[in-house]
């Protein structure tokens, strides 16, 4: 029997579904039956209760659950044979002045758009590349040796200086009064490393063990405390150590101290150079995914399905919410959080994936079980146990499906790239790893 669809607006459709009263009460008397055989109920022994009984306290929970799955069941198949995609779920509501022994009901809805995407030999594509440096290998070294220092306590007279670990007492006052957070004993910092703000370092910067200060600090307006935000304070400090940084050389020693089987400098700076190139091949493909994926949604012509859009600003609004417990908010789960903070960057999720969803389909893009393979692999690399992180991933379906989706991007992007006017742009290995 043909399925009549009627189109509403732009992607919203209505169909009519109409339902037999008999399957319906029969299927509420099987389940009623059912029920009969199992539920206790005081003054009757279990499968005992008489039907009556059980129709007077389940019936209307039974009829409604048998209408749910029957409405649900004849508009499952109704969009099966009129071929539709739907997205999200149907309004449903019964219609009145059915045929005597029918219950009808409309169910209005969405359907997935049809996507157009122009020709990609037109996209625009800027592709960056970058190369790890000596000059990279030797700060990374250095952070290295930072982690590793260690500390001596200095002259009594020598000043405090970049690099050295100040021990010291100090207390802040805002109008005369202290305030939270104004107030430590014996609290160390490393001077010169931004632990601390600008003006705080700069007072401290230059003084002796045993000195003490009285200065004046204009917290940012956008510092985290937010109490003290945008005020200024005055703070006297008292240094009671200060410590130079001795770090270690670079020798075979501290080789050997990294976990370089063979212990030398120039396998530590060639296995410093994997890593940092791992970490630049990572950075290059999230980079050129971003222009590519811009690229691909300006040559996409499609009406998004407003279902979709809401579902994806739920899971975002619940996500902030998560994010917000997390960090000890009280009543997060409750925070008010408009639709609209998060709508646009909806709207381009759902966007970008019906775009790559249609690319995929149409070219044959999706991911090869050695591509998911080789991708686990090259993300357990740089741990210490491979292996384990390999078995890791394999046990988990969610974990899977996230390196699939990985993988399908990486796919559509060198798609694209193989198609559009590509710009090379070489930048700078400092540019690359400072972008988020």
């Amino acid at each position: 029997m043909a399925v009549n669809v009627e189109t509403l607006e732009k992607l919203e459709r209505k169909i009519t579904l109409t339902l037999p009263v008999n399957v319906i009460q029969s299927e509420v008397d099987t389940r009623l039956k059912r029920l009969a055989r199992t539920v206790k109920m005081d003054g009757f022994r279990p499968g005992k209760v008489p039907m009556n009984v059980v129709a007077q306290r389940y019936g209307y929970s039974v009829h409604y659950e048998v209408m749910n799955d029957k409405v649900g069941e004849a508009f499952a198949t109704a969009a099966n044979e009129a071929k539709l995609r739907v997205a999200g779920q149907p309004r449903i509501s019964e219609k009145e002045g059915a045929p005597e022994g029918e219950l009808t009901f409309d169910a209005i809805f969405e359907v997935y758009p049809d996507v157009k995407i122009a020709d990609l030999a037109t996209a625009e594509v800027e592709k960056v590349s970058s190369e790890v440096t000596d000059a990279a290998i030797d700060r990374t070294i250095e952070i290295l040796r930072k982690q590793r220092r260690t500390f001596a306590q200095r002259a009594h007279d020598a000043p405090a200086q970049d690099g050295d670990r100040a021990t010291i007492d100090f207390e802040g006052k805002i109008d005369g009064e202290p305030f939270a957070g104004g107030k430590a004993d014996d609290f160390q910092f490393l001077v010169g490393e931004g632990q601390m703000l600008k003006e705080f370092e700069d007072a401290v910067r230059g003084m002796k063990s045993g000195e003490s200060k009285t200065f004046p600090l204009a917290f940012p307006e956008d510092y985290h405390g937010k109490d003290v935000a945008g005020k200024s304070a005055d703070f006297m400090v008292t240094v009671k150590k200060i410590e130079a940084a001795h770090l270690p050389e670079v020798n075979e020693a501290l080789a050997k101290s990294l976990g370089i089987a063979e212990g030398t400098v120039e396998g530590l700076r060639a296995d410093i150079k994997k890593n940092l190139e791992r970490e630049v091949k990572f950075r290059l493909l999230a980079r050129n995914k971003n222009a590519v994926m811009d690229a691909l949604v300006a040559k996409a012509e499609l009406d998004l399905p407003n279902s979709s859009v809401q579902a994806e600003v739920d899971r975002m609004i619940e996500g902030a919410r998560a994010d917000l417990k997390q960090r000890g908010i009280k009543d997060a789960d409750k925070a008010p959080i408009p639709d609209d903070v998060f709508r646009p960057q909806a709207e381009r999720r759902v966007r970008l994936g019906l775009v790559v969803a249609e690319l995929v389909r149409g070219n044959g893009l999706q991911a090869r079980p050695e591509q998911i393979q080789a991708h686990i692999e090259e993300l357990a690399a740089s741990y210490e146990k491979p292996a384990d992180v390999v078995r890791w991933y394999q046990s988990d379906n969610r974990r899977l499906a996230e390196v699939e989706a990985i993988v399908i991007e990486n796919n559509v992007t060198e798609f694209v790239l193989s198609k559009a006017k590509v710009t090379e742009k070489a930048i700078d290995f400092d540019e690359l790893m400072a972008q988020n």
